[in-house]
């Protein structure tokens, strides 16, 4: 929650800068938005592989278990096809910001690169808002659904900021289940997000 917090903080006063033009406009005109996405995925990448307890845990998963961000993605996605049917949104540009799977600093860039930075935003704050569902919903989650749920519901932030509070609700015994499903949404959102934003 402190890490949501942290980066809503940033985002509102960049929003500030951007208002009272601090940084001068040749520096914001400039590729930055593409270096940092470069610099995103690299982190991403390191990340991953100097874990070995990501690799070593994918061995112990059940197989029906292993169809949990299959399910994630897939449900996510309809849905926010369905709610583009009710607001002035394009299906595409409702399932980009859908397939931020709460990971808002890498899908809020690559958004605001292809479509601008009104989507951006939007994507920025429906990812900050799944991931505090999932840390502030969990218990409720796991009475009404199941302690499937908050996994399902933390999407990409499973194998880390939602993690401790999975584990709190749902049980050491889904701490494998929820790295995997992070690890596996966490590798779709740069493809999805980008295929999304290109249609």
């Amino acid at each position: 929650m402190k890490g949501s917090l942290i980066i809503v903080s940033l985002f509102i006063i960049g929003v500030l800068i951007g208002l009272y033009q601090i940084i001068p406009t040749e520096i914001l005109e400039s590729n930055i938005s593409y270096y940092t996405i470069c610099t995103l995925m690299f982190c991403v990448g390191v990340s991953i592989g100097s874990d070995p307890k990501i690799l070593k845990s994918l061995k112990t998963i059940d197989l029906r278990l292993a169809l949990l961000p299959v399910m994630t993605i897939t449900g996510t996605i309809l849905g926010c096809a369905f709610v583009s049917l009710f607001i002035d949104r394009s299906a595409t540009e409702c399932m980009a910001v859908g397939a931020g799977f709460g990971y808002y600093s890498l899908s809020s860039i690559f958004i605001t690169e292809y479509k601008g930075i009104e989507l951006g935003t939007i994507a920025l704050l429906s990812n900050i808002i799944r991931e505090a569902i999932a840390l502030i919903g969990a218990p409720l989650l796991v009475y009404y659904f199941g302690k499937l749920a908050p996994i399902s519901v933390g999407g990409a932030t499973t194998m880390d900021t939602t993690l401790p509070i999975i584990t709190k609700y749902s049980g050491k015994e889904f701490i494998v289940v929820a790295i995997f499903h992070g690890f596996v949404v966490d590798l779709s959102v740069p493809i999805l997000v980008t295929l999304f934003c290109t249609i």
